[in-house]
This record gives C-alpha cells, sequence and structure tokens, in this order.
C-alpha cells in the first residue's frame, strides 16, 4: 500500500477504485468513497476526475485496456488468415475466463459498470471487431477467406461467439460441454467464410 506522502497520481485513484470496487461492490465506485479508501479529501480526487460517472468510466476502460495486448499481437502477426482468426477468438475466450476466475468480484462489478459505460464498452467492442476485421481483410486479400465485408463479417462473428466470451454468460463458462459447442460454432462460421480447405 501506498505511503500518505505517495503523489496522488490517476493511476493511483483508479488502482484504489477498483480495489474499493472488488471489496465493497460496485455502489461504492464513487468519487467520496474511493478519496475515504485513499486517505485524502474528495477534492484531491476531484483534481483527476471530474465526476463518479468519469471515474466508472476510467475503471472500465482500464479493465478492458489490460484484455487487449495479447489480441493485439496475434492480429499483427503474419500467420495463415484462418489460424490467427481463430487464435484470436481463443485468446479472448481464455483471457475473460482467466479473468473471471482470477479476479470474480471486480469482473462482476464490471458487468454492472459496464452497463452504465455505453461509450467506453462500444470503443472496446470496436477495437474487437476491427482486430478481427484486420485478420479477415487479410484473408481476403490472399485468397483464404471469400469476397466479404471485412467489418461487417467480423462483427458477425464478434456476436455468434459472444456466449463463450461476452461476461453476460459467464456462469455459463463452467459448463463442461462449452469448448465442443464453441468448437461447432466456428466450424460453421468457417464453412461460410473459407474458401476450400482453409476452413480445417
Amino acid at each position: 500500500m501506498a505511503s500518505a506522502d505517495t503523489p496522488l497520481t490517476l493511476g493511483r485513484v483508479l488502482t484504489t477504485a477498483e480495489d474499493v470496487i472488488r471489496r465493497f461492490g460496485p455502489a461504492k465506485a464513487t468519487v467520496v468513497d474511493v478519496a475515504k479508501a485513499l486517505g485524502v479529501s474528495h477534492t484531491a480526487v476531484y483534481r483527476h476526475v471530474a465526476t463518479k460517472a468519469q471515474l466508472r468510466d476510467l475503471v472500465v476502460a482500464r479493465w478492458a485496456e489490460a484484455t487487449m495486448p495479447p489480441l493485439r499481437a496475434v492480429a499483427a502477426r503474419t500467420d495463415p488468415s484462418p489460424q490467427r482468426l481463430r487464435e484470436l477468438f481463443d485468446v479472448l475466450i481464455a483471457v475473460k475466463r482467466r479473468r473471471a476466475i482470477d479476479d470474480p468480484e471486480l469482473f462482476a462489478a464490471y458487468r454492472t459498470l459496464a452497463a452504465d459505460a455505453q461509450s467506453v464498452a462500444a470503443a472496446h467492442v470496436g477495437e474487437l471487431i476491427e482486430l478481427a476485421a484486420s485478420v479477415i481483410r487479410a484473408g481476403v486479400k490472399d485468397g483464404a477467406f471469400r469476397s466479404v465485408d471485412p467489418v461487417r463479417t467480423a462483427r458477425a462473428i464478434l456476436f455468434a461467439t459472444s456466449r463463450f466470451h461476452h461476461p453476460a454468460h459467464a456462469a455459463e463458462w463452467i459448463d463442461l460441454t462449452i469448448d465442443v459447442a464453441y468448437n461447432d460454432v466456428w466450424k460453421l462460421l468457417m464453412q461460410g467464410l473459407c474458401n476450400g480447405d482453409s476452413s480445417t
């Protein structure tokens, strides 16, 4: 824990906000509650966040950003497009499941907070779609995928696989048959997207 004379930064505010939410739930994601946990005045916290809504948006944005680096890394590779697209979604699913297991309190709170942080959630989904679209675009160019609209197709795949990675379905992830269902859905999607033997 930081000492009382540690400079108050936005990073400290958000780390403390996450801890408060983890311990007491999303209702405590307020400037006053975070200030109490930091041992400072709420005025000091207001120098970094203007409102409770902004504080919650920043917490959601930080949580979402932490899921992205491994996904960006997969999308940036030059592996064959069908394998890369599958790995992109495999990694997305693994990241979400790991966070649900490792930090269940914050994961559950994120679901509640994200419902109010609509612009942040939309930006997160938008980046996921663009990462998938970049892989699809490459696959169309090299002939592995049919001639499709990359963005619309990426959005359709994201929504078609939402049961396996969207936090609203987290309770279903303990189902022992869920990976079989994911594989079946993926094969069906790739039958529509891939040319020739690329779907295997």
